[in-house]
Parts: C-alpha cells; structure tokens; sequence
C-alpha cells in the first residue's frame, strides 16, 4: 500500500509538471514578441527575471542604500519579491515583451524616498555588476542602461549630501 500510495504521487508530480510546463510553453509560443526587441536578445522573461531577482537581492541590504532613512522605512514594508514581480513586469514591458506594467509611474513610486545623486550611481554600479554576472552582452546592457538611465529625473529628488 505504501509503495503504491508512494507511486501515486510520483505519478502525480509528474503530470502536473508536465501540465505546467506545455502551459509554459503555449504561453510563451501564443505571445509573439519581435525577434529583434531587447526583450528578445535578452531571452525573454526567464532571464529577465532572474537578472531581476538576482538585482533586488543586491540592492535591498545594500548599506550605503540603506543610510537612506527613507529607503530603509520603505525596505521594511515592501516585501523584496513585491519589488521583484513589479520590477520584472516593469522590464519585461519596456523591453518589448508581452508584459504590461500595471505598477505606479517611476516618479510616483519613489517620490517619498529621497534619493540622492549617489545613490543613484551606486544603485547604477550594484545593476551593472548584475549584468556582467549574467554576461548580458554590452550593446543589451548599453541599452538596459540607457532605459534606467531615462528615469533618472524621475527618481532622483535629493541633493547628494
């Protein structure tokens, strides 16, 4: 009985990850994106998000980050995979993917935190980092870069102290 009970269940995982992974698939094949978009040349959403995620795990205990009283209130109530999910959505769209970003406006979002001129470039340094651990190509990180560096003005409120 336990065997059986034991197959059973393997049996079970087994059709619900295949279920999962041709839902995967349909969903990929059924959104059409085009083959030259950065979303594209980056590999689509599974890479996106991993470079996401691996970003927020570096930019949410960052230290010099969080000197920031107002940056450090913030990490205390939004929970880092909120961010991840809002950030990979944010990059998905941006890039060309299938994605529609449903989050607040960058100035909006950060409007509260009081972000520096340093800050800044040290949230730039941390993505940079990122990139070249994933070995991103450097026109898709140029052109990464270039993205995040479009809501700078947005972002930026403070003076560097």
């Amino acid at each position: 009985m336990i065997k059986s009970v034991h197959n059973l269940k393997a049996v079970l995982i087994f059709v619900l990850t295949s279920f999962l992974s041709i839902g995967t698939v349909s969903a990929e094949s059924n959104t059409k994106s085009d083959p030259s978009s950065l979303y594209s040349r980056l590999g689509g959403l599974a890479p996106i998000s991993v470079v996401v995620s691996d970003f927020i795990d570096v930019v949410v205990p960052d230290t010099f980050l969080n000197k920031n009283p107002a940056v450090q209130a913030t990490r205390a109530h939004v929970p880092a995979v909120y961010l991840k999910y809002r950030v990979t959505s944010m990059v998905c769209s941006v890039t060309g993917g299938p994605c529609e970003y449903q989050g607040k406006g960058m100035k909006e979002a950060h409007a509260n935190l009081n972000i520096t001129e340093s800050e800044w470039d040290r949230m730039v340094v941390l993505f940079k980092e990122v990139l070249t651990k994933h070995k991103v190509p450097a026109t898709e990180s140029q052109e990464l870069l270039e993205l995040i560096g479009s809501t700078k003005a947005d972002i930026v409120v403070a003076s560097s102290k």
